[in-house]
């Protein structure tokens, strides 16, 4: 009668005697929702029991596994989900190398089965399995790291803006302004270690790869508000710069990130992607909006990025939206530049200049339409005999401008950067910083990592344990 009774409220019919533990047990999603019927080893491991309640929100139920009718690495390879968790876990405990991640992985036997690893049966230990045997080895942990397809990360990155937006109250526009940023990753290598001997002429030289790592770029992290004490005739020592000078040059990645923030619970990650050093900032911005739209649904209509995302196609994304976007002026043109009512440029004289042809400029991030736009004076038919500020120009043909012609060309010299509506948005930008000051704390300036692969779903898997402390507070607050 007892043992009927314990099936009904155990559905894996398993005991809490220890030669009763199962080796097989189902995902970590359903064993967060039936803790009470864990066995009592996993109840009693304080460890155990502090990772169910961190990863048990994901939705590993539809977690994307490899498919399994591949003729390699065989018929039924191992899932990559307890892996997966195991990373959350390095990450969380802050270790720094896979041996570490292995020895604290063995030290708590019931964090190995709860995890989900295919357990090796020892009837001789008290748990049932042999924890060492259970565990993969250093290598298999890296090597599954690098092999794995960023999409399965990327998949729980999405589970946890589901959830934070189940989450929070009605009231809050969740995702409405979003900051965008990058954030640098230094390469494993020697040639960015300035106590390692390397040859001046190979350390910045991007012809010569490093040996450490194959993927790695070399690129520079400019620095606009600090003067380079480089003297600016000495080509060879601008190329001698390293990390410690204004503009810091060394092999790596960046990291970009689309974030928001949430007032009174934090800051959440809405979208990543790792690229090469040598990729500029502004290639980042459709592949993380693009992933933004798809998590949250919509279109967000306000953006706030620094001055390197100051691109006609960034305001036209935001105008387009029905909102705007905070980016700060840079000096790469003059922002100085008045419209009339239509939107034709006025010339230094105050009068509108007609566009005379257009065409399609390639060179850009983006096709562009560009406009040619003449002397209204001149064109289309000569109406005065002298120009009233008598511009240089004049006998030349009259003052000619080429310009893009849409509305986010305009934006860029139109936007009132004094308003107020202006410096609050602009403040969002605090949310991608915070976030990348907790990545950090993370370890993702300085991975022990040597492939791009491995680095990217690292990334990504930072930000999904950043969310998921978020998604805690958020029901700590609620509770």
């Amino acid at each position: 009668m007892i043992s009927c009774f314990f099936s009904r409220v155990n559905p894996w019919g398993w005991g809490r005697h220890p030669s009763s533990v199962p080796l097989q047990r189902p995902h970590l999603a359903e064993l967060a929702a039936t803790e009470s019927t864990l066995p009592q080893f996993v109840q009693d491991c304080p460890v155990a029991m502090k990772y169910l309640g961190l990863l048990g929100p994901l939705d590993w139920a539809n977690f994307p596994e490899r498919p399994t009718n591949r003729a390699w690495p065989g018929p039924t390879p191992q899932p990559r989900a307890p892996f997966v968790a195991a990373y959350l876990v390095k990450l969380n405990e802050q270790k720094k190398y896979m041996s570490d991640l292995r020895a604290y992985l063995v030290e708590h036997p019931a964090l190995v089965w709860l995890l989900g690893f295919h357990l090796k049966a020892e009837p001789k230990t008290s748990y049932g399995f042999d924890p060492a045997a259970s565990v993969p080895s250093r290598k298999q942990l890296g090597r599954v790291l690098r092999d794995l397809d960023n999409q399965m990360v990327q998949f729980l990155l999405s589970s946890t803006v589901k959830l934070i937006q189940a989450e929070l109250p009605a009231e809050i526009d969740f995702g409405q302004e979003v900051s965008i940023d990058t954030k640098h990753i230094l390469a494993w290598v020697k040639e960015n270690n300035p106590k390692a001997y390397v040859k001046e002429a190979d350390r910045l030289n991007k012809t010569r790869q490093p040996a450490g790592d194959g993927d790695c770029k070399l690129g520079c992290k400019k620095k606009s508000n600090q003067q380079l004490d480089q003297p600016q005739s000495n080509n060879q020592a601008k190329k001698r710069a390293t990390q410690f000078s204004c503009d810091q040059y060394f092999w790596g990645y960046n990291s970009g990130l689309a974030g928001t923030k949430v007032a009174g619970y934090g800051e959440v990650a809405l979208a990543e992607l790792t690229q090469t050093f040598d990729k500029g900032d502004t290639t980042f911005f459709f592949p993380l909006m693009t992933a933004t739209e798809a998590r949250l649904g919509f279109q967000p209509p306000f953006g706030a990025a620094d001055a390197a995302f100051e691109a006609w196609y960034v305001f036209d994304y935001f105008h387009q939206a029905g909102g705007f976007a905070a980016i700060p002026k840079t000096n790469r043109k003059p922002l100085e530049r008045l419209f009339d009512p239509q939107g034709l440029p006025l010339c230094q004289a105050g009068l509108a200049m007609p566009c005379k042809s257009t065409f399609i400029n390639n060179r850009g991030l983006r096709p562009q339409q560009m406009g040619r736009y003449g002397c209204p004076l001149l064109f289309p038919q000569p109406t005065a005999d002298a120009c009233p500020i008598d511009h240089k120009a004049w006998p030349h043909g009259g003052c000619e401008l080429k310009m893009g012609t849409s509305v986010g060309a305009r934006t860029r010299y139109l936007l009132d950067r004094d308003s107020q509506s202006y410096k609050a948005l602009y403040n969002q930008r605090t949310a991608t910083e915070r976030i990348n000051a907790q990545a950090k704390a993370l370890g993702i300036e300085r991975p022990k990592l040597r492939n791009l692969q491995a680095i990217a779903n690292l990334n990504t898997l930072i930000y999904v344990l950043i969310n998921l402390r978020t998604l805690h507070r958020i029901r700590a607050q609620a509770a």
